[in-house]
């Protein structure tokens, strides 16, 4: 039975640890699909980490955009982190959003045809201050748009807040 739970929240808010526990709770061998591109030695550090930091039990799969390629019947997946997908669209279509969410809907429509446990990780960046520049408010808005559509079809919807989880449906 087809499952989409989504967890939300800020950087450093536990929102990976949740989901990570959540999916071991689930399957003894869950899909870990990670979605970042590598953009620089800092974020390689953070992915290592990342990487480290799963046991053997996890299933990773390294993909940038086309999740619904991955045939995943039946599985537990992880999807972290639905911000780095999306920027992954944004800046392939040269900070179009209206292109950018187009394309990121149609791939999420297609991915969730599967029957599986979707858990993703997404991030409120919307949530402090109005950004400086053209292209962080219009990423801005693309991910709040993504984060609502995704929202409105889950299940559950989790905020994550200084590592304590709020169910908000």
């Amino acid at each position: 039975m087809k499952k989409i739970i989504l967890i939300t929240g800020g950087q450093r808010s536990g929102k990976s640890s949740t989901a990570e526990k959540l999916a071991l709770s689930i399957s003894d061998q869950p899909v870990y699909l990670a979605t970042s591109r590598i953009w620089d030695e800092e974020h390689q550090k953070r992915i290592i980490r990342h990487q480290q930091d799963r046991g053997p039990e996890w299933v990773n799969i390294e993909e940038e955009k086309e999740l619904s390629k991955h045939d995943l019947s039946g599985r537990t997946i992880l999807i972290d982190c639905v911000t780095l997908w999306l920027t992954n669209f944004y800046f392939d279509n040269d900070s179009d959003v209206e292109k950018s969410l187009q394309e990121a809907k149609e791939e999420f429509e297609k991915f969730i045809q599967q029957d599986a446990t979707f858990i993703f990780v997404t991030n409120e960046i919307g949530l402090g201050g109005m950004p400086e520049n053209t292209i962080q408010r219009k990423f801005t808005d693309l991910q709040g748009w993504m984060n609502q559509h995704i929202a409105n079809v889950a299940d559950e919807v989790t905020f994550m807040v200084s590592g304590i989880p709020m169910k908000v449906k």
